[in-house]
């Protein structure tokens, strides 16, 4: 989808393949060759918003907001990351912010070494780690490392050293034969779909996001990936179709258009009208109201949101800036507000979503008009 949303920034790619960002801007995350923030201001908006340069003739296929840094893969498959590099995020050798100073950007923006003749098909963004899919469905991740969310049996970051990267920096052991068709990061930890449809996560694991039915982290050490991870059990027979993970809590859409939610829960963000923990996967799914099905999943940092089967949205959890989208700031957070009782975010007269993205503390879609 060309909508992605980071702690306090968003990015919308058009259909020029020209990428625009705007919100927060400390560490340059926009991308803007500056640290002031955009779309807080009556002149900041509309053309007065620059795109964003990738470099002669490059256009984006993909974007992806972390935290506080930004990735595109683009029109000839490599990767460009810019923003906040505390941890090596970037995946530039160095620790140095980048999209901050005007000579940043454009071609002086390296292009992240993925190895010999990789390129990436899909990109995503944690707090501080970054993780790619490759052409050949491998997955490589740079960045944070302190929970092992990298999933290279170690705590040590990547992508902050002159000889991380490349053919350097290791795959991710998802098992043998094993590849991977889909990956998210949340907070520190990471989760992937692999060719069999089934799941597999690494990791920060505080509140059971692994799905493993403890709390214990998985890759931080040797011998916990590979052959070594086991698959989160989703039930029987079932397998997942779609993954999204948040500050400390992980949902699938599954192959019957249902939806699961596990690990941290305090504030309603599993769906289950609970607000404790969850170490491994419900056994029922989320209830999204009479003969409703899910075609879509995004979680912010404490919330969730739903792209129905009708087109209409629905979000539950930490409403503290109504990041729901239910012209309240009250959480939803108990069995009695969720299925039919559980509103969809109005959108306007007539108008559904085609797809969406969860920051931190907000929530943006694009609408069946290409609107945003």
């Amino acid at each position: 989808i060309p909508i992605t949303a980071g702690y306090a920034h968003s990015c919308f790619m058009l259909d020029n393949g020209s990428v625009k960002c705007w919100g927060a801007n400390a560490s340059g995350q926009l991308g803007l060759g500056d640290t002031s923030s955009r779309g807080d201001n009556s002149s900041d908006m509309g053309g007065n918003l620059t795109a964003i340069n990738l470099g002669t003739e490059r256009t984006a296929r993909a974007i992806e907001a972390g935290d506080n840094h930004t990735c595109a893969i683009l029109d000839n498959e490599s990767v460009k990351c810019w923003g906040s590099n505390s941890s090596g995020q970037l995946g530039l050798r160095d620790t140095i912010n980048r999209g901050d100073n005007s000579s940043d950007m454009g071609d002086n923006l390296t292009t992240v070494d993925l190895g010999a003749g990789r390129t990436a098909t899909a990109i995503a963004g944690g707090y501080a780690h970054t993780c790619a899919i490759l052409d050949n469905e491998s997955v490589k991740c740079w960045g944070s490392n302190s929970s092992g969310q990298l999933g290279l049996g170690d705590t040590d970051s990547r992508g902050d050293s002159s000889s991380d990267m490349g053919d350097n920096l290791t795959t991710v052991d998802l098992g043998s034969g094993r590849t991977a068709k889909a990956i998210s990061t949340g907070d520190s930890h990471t989760c992937a779909i692999l060719d069999n449809e089934k799941v597999k996560c690494w990791g920060a694991n505080t509140y059971g996001q692994l799905g493993q039915g403890d709390d214990d982290n998985r890759g931080d050490v040797p011998g916990e990936m590979g052959g070594n991870l086991i698959y989160v059990d989703l039930g029987s027979g079932i397998t997942a179709t779609s993954i999204t993970t948040g500050a400390g809590h992980t949902c699938a859409l599954l192959d019957d258009d249902s939806v699961k939610c596990w690990g941290r829960g305090l504030v309603g963000q599993l769906g289950d009208g609970k607000a404790s923990h969850l170490d491994s996967p419900p056994n029922l799914s989320i209830k999204l109201g009479t003969g409703r099905t899910a075609k879509a999943i995004a979680a912010g940092n404490f919330h969730t949101c739903a792209i129905l089967d009708n087109s209409s949205i629905k979000c539950w959890g930490d409403n503290t800036f109504g990041q729901l989208g239910l012209s309240d700031t009250e959480n939803r957070d108990r069995t009695n507000e969720m299925a039919d009782n559980l509103p969809v975010v109005d959108l306007g007269a007539g108008r559904t979503a085609r797809g969406f993205s969860a920051g931190d503390r907000h929530t943006c879609s694009v609408l069946d008009n290409a609107s945003l």
